[in-house]
């Protein structure tokens, strides 16, 4: 197990007014995912360094790194496996890599033809499988005791996003296709839709309730979806993570990408992150935001809730929206730690 940063140090943020805290020893390129353990304060974040790295977060947002390994290209996505005990994660190399927490060692459990741009630990009453997405456009599903998936399902197109809350799974694709899994029967979609949204899909989020899901898009859209058509009357979309051109063009603006949208694992409700560099609170249910927030000059590319919701973790680096070319230096790379108040986070009670 390799540890980094070994001192417990942390650094207050010098940006937000909230003073959140900025965790120490950060990766060194764009951060890409972000993964709270489902039992403690540890964090599993992914990079563009092909690292992952662990860190265990304190009672007063101090933290420390625990331990880290490596894919063989950029990470693109982080998850634990229920019990905590195991992280997942997916890169570029094609790979798919599980780090034991108890022993300290990694190894590889999955393959596919293109970089995995998604893991997602699934808990079944039969045990738990690793479903990975990839550009190769397939899905494939992999029992860690054996070397060969499970199964290993055909999409539309080079899979781009994915979540899981059981028993739904979806999952986002390139033109714009979003197909919604019943993981009762895993292997055929349950349903085959576009997306409500005009533009490439950047993001899908499961609601906690498992009846629906948020889609984000790259001109600064979400649109909130429900799986059967009786609710369907309960489906909208809204604007965020735009700007006015200017004050004298407030008809004109600026249009930024939605990057990441997690559902509160208490409250249901979910914050969006953009390419803008701000951070959004919603309540879908009131058609409300609860709170904005601009944490540091930079894309935030990636947000996650620890298990409890008390704690907010975001990363700023830069997010590749625009290109290679905007890989410019001076890029930060930080993550940092919210601490959530309750009027942030808690539904609006109904309107009387």
């Amino acid at each position: 197990m390799s540890f980094f940063g070994a001192s417990s140090s942390s650094t207050p943020a010098t940006a937000p007014a909230e003073k959140d805290i900025e965790v120490s020893d950060p990766p060194t390129d764009s951060i890409s995912s972000l993964s709270f353990s489902p039992q403690a304060d540890y964090l599993a974040v992914g990079s563009w360094n092909n690292e992952v790295r662990i860190y265990e977060v304190g009672a007063n947002g101090q933290t420390q790194g625990k331990a880290m390994y490596g894919h063989q290209g950029p990470v693109l996505d982080v998850c634990w496996n229920k019990d905590g005990t195991k992280i997942l994660s997916g890169g570029a190399d094609n790979a798919g890599r599980m780090f034991d927490i108890t022993t300290g060692q990694s190894q590889q459990v999955a393959q596919h033809d293109a970089p995995i741009k998604v893991v997602r630990w699934i808990e079944s009453p039969q045990g738990g499988i690793l479903a990975t997405g990839s550009w190769d456009k397939t899905l494939k599903y992999w029992d860690l005791r054996t070397p060969n998936p499970v199964s290993t399902v055909t999409l539309p197109e080079r899979c781009y996003t994915m979540d899981v809350m059981y028993p739904l799974m979806v999952v986002g694709t390139a033109e714009r296709h979003i197909q919604i899994f019943n993981l009762t029967n895993p292997t055929t979609p349950f349903k085959t839709m576009v997306s409500p949204l005009k533009w490439q899909t950047r993001v899908v989020s499961c609601f906690q309730s498992a009846n629906g899901f948020a889609v984000g898009s790259v001109e600064g859209r979400v649109a909130i979806q429900y799986v059967e058509e009786k609710d369907a009357s309960n489906n909208f979309s809204f604007k965020c993570h735009r700007r006015d051109q200017s004050p004298t063009q407030k008809d004109v603006s600026l249009v930024y990408a939605v990057n990441d949208i997690t559902f509160h694992p208490v409250h249901g409700t979910f914050s969006t992150c953009g390419s803008d560099g701000t951070i959004n609170f919603w309540d879908k249910d009131a058609r409300t935001r609860l709170k904005t927030f601009e944490p540091a000059p930079g894309p935030v590319p990636c947000t996650t809730f620890n298990r409890n919701g008390t704690i907010f973790a975001y990363a700023v680096s830069y997010d590749w929206s625009k290109g290679h070319s905007g890989m410019t230096p001076g890029h930060p790379n930080k993550i940092m730690l919210h601490a959530c108040k309750d009027d942030e986070v808690k539904r609006k009670p109904p309107k009387r």
